[in-house]
């Protein structure tokens, strides 16, 4: 599958999923920035997903995460930006920024006419609440409803001018879901992935690991990749986590343990033994 990021095409492979980093420009962000380095893309962030507190202004998001999108991509990095305002979405487009990752579902089509002139790549996510606003809907069949959403939200895309290869899809967990439903929905991503695109799978740290763990938000690590595992199993493309260099590490080891990666022959490495002692 191709995923087109303005003058960049990545060719995605069946279970060897990107890795999103999130890089976190807010103040009042739940987590703050860990080890970036192997990222693959990074998910920049003016805005906290939290819902108690009160959105910020476009002007200031602009200001917080515009120097971010051209410093990182001057350096060569494939930026994504996660913010649901349009006129967010042009600022940090002409910055540099490669896609928009909108995390209200389209509520405001100028994204995907930005996207659409830019060619950049545009994340559509599945959420029936408001920006900001912690909601949760009473769902029919609560998969049913992120497949059409989301199918819907395509061709309100096509009809801004996003071409098909720009197209990211994030089923939302936790978004207008309670954990009970985020995990209906993940335990059917495949029914995501059969819409046809790139699926997003944006599990770090989120409010379902933690109504199954019991643990708060920095220790949902083995929790998020053992979600990751199996979301990368149902097809997911994309991996957008705080925790990059573990979950490289889980992926290296996986595809080694599946027969996906080789193995340097010899013994373990003197400076890497001597730490394991």
């Amino acid at each position: 599958m191709r995923l087109r990021l303005r003058d960049r095409v990545l060719e995605l492979e069946p279970g060897r999923p990107l890795v999103m980093g999130i890089r976190n420009a807010s103040p009042d962000s739940f987590s703050g920035n860990g080890d970036l380095l192997g990222a693959d893309i990074v998910d920049v962030g003016g805005e906290s997903g939290r819902t108690d507190r009160s959105p910020v202004s476009a002007d200031e998001e602009i200001a917080r995460v515009a120097p971010v999108v051209a410093e990182l991509a001057g350096q060569g990095v494939l930026v994504s930006v996660d913010t649901w305002k349009a006129e967010v979405a042009r600022a940090v487009l002409d910055a540099g920024a490669a896609m928009i990752n909108d995390v209200s579902g389209l509520r405001d089509p100028g994204i995907a006419a930005a996207c659409g002139e830019a060619g950049a790549g545009l994340v559509i996510m599945h959420t029936r609440a408001r920006p900001k606003a912690k909601e949760f809907p009473a769902y029919d069949d609560v998969v049913d409803d992120v497949v059409a959403f989301l199918r819907e939200r395509m061709i309100v895309a096509a009809d801004h001018g996003v071409e098909e290869e720009q197209i990211v899809l994030d089923p939302g967990p936790d978004f207008a879901k309670t954990p009970a439903e985020t995990v209906a929905v993940l335990r059917c991503l495949d029914a995501v992935a059969a819409l046809g695109r790139p699926v997003l799978l944006a599990v770090s740290r989120k409010d379902f690991v933690g109504q199954v763990t019991g643990r708060m938000p920095r220790g949902r690590l083995a929790g998020t990749l053992a979600a990751v595992g199996d979301g990368v199993d149902r097809g997911a493309a994309i991996l957008r986590v705080h925790d990059v260099p573990e979950t490289l590490d889980y992926l290296a080891v996986r595809g080694a343990l599946r027969g996906e990666r080789d193995v340097a022959p010899g013994p373990l490495a003197e400076d890497l033994r001597r730490e394991s002692a």
